[in-house]
C-alpha cells in the first residue's frame, strides 16, 4: 500500500495548480487525507486536510484560496490551488491514514512529495 503524488511545477504568481494523490494498494478504508508542505529551512507544515466525512480544515495562509477534495471511489485526494503566491513554493507532501485490508493494521503513508515553484 503507498501513496502516489501527481501534479505540481512552475507557475506564476496568480496563477493556479491542481495536485493528486491517489492510495494504491488493498486498504479497507481511508479516515485521513491531507496535504502538507515544506520550503527551504522551514519546518513541514499543514496545508490542509479532508475527513472520511468531508470535514475539511485549512492554514489560514491558504484559505480562500486553495480547496481540497477527494474522490473515495477512486482513493484520491486532490488539492486545487488558486491565486498562488511565491511564498506558496515548498515540496507538497500528501498524508493518508488507512487500515489495510484483513489485517485491520492501521498505516500512516506519505507520498512521495512533489515541487511547486511559484515565480514572482
Amino acid at each position: 500500500v503507498q501513496l502516489q503524488a501527481y501534479g505540481g511545477g512552475l507557475v506564476q504568481s496568480g496563477g493556479s495548480l491542481r495536485l493528486s494523490c491517489a492510495v494504491s494498494g488493498s486498504v479497507s478504508s481511508i479516515n485521513y487525507m491531507g496535504w502538507y508542505r515544506q520550503a527551504p529551512g522551514k519546518q513541514r507544515e499543514l496545508v490542509t486536510s479532508i475527513s472520511s466525512a468531508g470535514t475539511t480544515n485549512y492554514a489560514d495562509s491558504v484559505k480562500g484560496r486553495f480547496t481540497i477534495s477527494r474522490d473515495n471511489a477512486k482513493n484520491t485526494v486532490y488539492l486545487q490551488m488558486n491565486s498562488l503566491k511565491p511564498e506558496d513554493t515548498a515540496v507538497y507532501y500528501c498524508n493518508a491514514r488507512v487500515v489495510i485490508r484483513v489485517s485491520h493494521v492501521n498505516r500512516d503513508l506519505w507520498g512521495q512529495g512533489t515541487q511547486v515553484t511559484v515565480s514572482s
